[in-house]
């Protein structure tokens, strides 16, 4: 943590294609190994081709289904009388965001390879369409983390 006051946030460049800032959040967070022209390729056509079969226009799509993915609550630990507590906290906008996508991306990542999903291109599209359906793994883990919330909000006195 720096003594002179809050760090600002880094201004990300948008997208080439789109020029839209979300669209190159989510590349950063596909890209492995710095190859980015990879990871472009990836979002880019999975993007297309989930938007074509939901007849959406991609970057659309893509702000709906992280509209969908966005928590607003989450828990964090407080240590309170030699007792930690899994309080619940607000989630501010900007972590809204990035868990969203970490979420999504986490999700694609981990889907089981079967199924005619071989690529990151199709399990990303996959993902996609699942969280728009409200289904899928991303989309679980926004649910696992309201009900954790929900399930302790009797300890949430103990924000500050």
């Amino acid at each position: 943590m720096p003594r002179k006051g809050p760090v600002p946030p880094r201004e990300i460049p948008p997208d080439p294609k789109y020029g839209d800032v979300l669209v190159q959040k989510l590349i950063n967070k596909v890209m492995k190994d710095g190859k980015k022209s990879v990871a472009e390729w990836i979002v880019y056509t999975a993007l297309e081709e989930a938007a074509k079969e939901v007849n959406m226009h991609p970057v659309e799509l893509l702000h709906k289904v992280i509209e969908k993915l966005k928590p607003e609550w989450e828990v964090r630990p407080r240590r309170v009388g030699g007792a930690t507590y899994q309080v619940p906290i607000e989630v501010p906008e900007r972590r809204q965001i990035s868990l969203a996508i970490k979420w999504l991306v986490q999700a694609a990542r981990e889907r089981p390879r079967g199924r005619g999903q071989y690529t990151m291109i199709e399990r990303l599209k996959a993902e996609l369409l699942d969280a728009l359906n409200e289904r899928g793994g991303a989309y679980k883990k926004k649910e696992e983390t309201h009900r954790m919330a929900h399930a302790n909000m009797v300890f949430s006195h103990f924000r500050w």
